[in-house]
């Protein structure tokens, strides 16, 4: 089956206008989702804890079209942090959206799990999405503006997933916050949505979570999809684009799930990863490492 980006259904003033807020736009999803508001007549705040990553998306961004995005260093686990960078949005124009982007997670057995790994990702999927809608809300209740959240989730939300349970807590914690959200402010013109995707391949995240064998299937494995193939980035920019637009403003508290049916048909999640010996796991975290020691190299401005 083709994996090949679907015509684009969209207009392309569809979001002219609006200026949405992506936290983790400085790559893979919340990047790709950053070019199509873009390509669709919209403006984009990145959010981001990699200097060099962040100025490299905006420079590709603005090639497309100048004054298109902006960037800003903030480390969405610090709601002190999160609102003087808030502050500092409103400060050059309104903000009108937000896509809670901002992930990090991991396969591990949780009984080999810290404290600080547990909340490394807790804090920056649960916490981080919660200081970022907080503070934007509050400004869009106080100006009568209204705005629209969309979160980026996985399928795991209703079930759980092993070996990936600080990011299925978090997860579950912000599709909670979704619902939640959506009845308390609704009345004042918010609209929270999110999307639950299934595997969809980054450079970083496929480091992190694909086991790497082919004796186990895994959340990641095509094997558990019917559709036969994973989902690409276009594909969850389109959706999350709808869902940011105005094209159905009745449309609130949803999760959408995108996975190509691999929850229906089960299992969506890492189950299969309980087939693993620990030489298995030992080479699952040498991968882990060096990929993370790649990505701070990209955190560190060259000289």
């Amino acid at each position: 089956m083709s994996s090949s980006p679907r015509q684009d259904p969209y207009s392309s003033s569809l979001l002219a206008g609006s200026r949405v807020l992506i936290t983790g736009g400085g790559s893979g999803l919340g990047l790709a989702i950053a070019g199509s508001i873009v390509a669709h007549g919209g403006s984009v705040l990145l959010w981001g804890r990699r200097p060099a990553v962040l100025a490299e998306a905006v420079s590709g961004l603005e090639a497309v079209r100048a004054g298109s995005a902006a960037s800003d260093v903030v480390d969405v686990r610090d709601a002190e942090a999160v609102e003087h960078a808030v502050s500092r949005a409103f400060d050059s124009a309104p903000v009108t959206g937000l896509v809670n982007g901002a992930a990090a997670n991991f396969i591990a057995p949780t009984e080999s799990l810290s404290s600080r790994a547990f909340q490394a990702v807790t804090s920056t999927v649960m916490n981080g999405s919660f200081f970022t809608t907080h503070a934007l809300a509050k400004r869009w209740i106080a100006s009568g503006s209204g705005g629209s959240v969309v979160s980026l989730l996985t399928t795991w939300v209703d079930t759980g997933s092993a070996f990936v349970v600080p990011s299925a807590m978090a997860k579950a914690a912000v599709n909670a916050m979704t619902m939640s959200l959506a009845v308390e402010w609704a009345r004042f013109g918010i609209r929270l949505n999110a999307v639950a995707s299934g595997p969809i391949p980054t450079d970083f995240a496929w480091d992190v979570l694909d086991p790497g064998s082919s004796d186990v299937v895994g959340a990641t494995d095509v094997r558990g999809i019917p559709a036969g193939r994973h989902g690409t980035p276009v594909e969850l920019a389109n959706l999350a684009m709808f869902l940011l637009s105005d094209a159905c403003d009745f449309l609130t508290g949803e999760t959408v799930a995108m996975d190509g049916g691999q929850r229906l048909a089960g299992p969506g999640t890492f189950a299969g990863l309980t087939a693993l010996a620990p030489d298995d796991w030992s080479a699952i975290r040498a991968r882990a490492k060096a990929a993370a020691a790649a990505t701070k190299a990209a955190q560190t401005p060259s000289p």
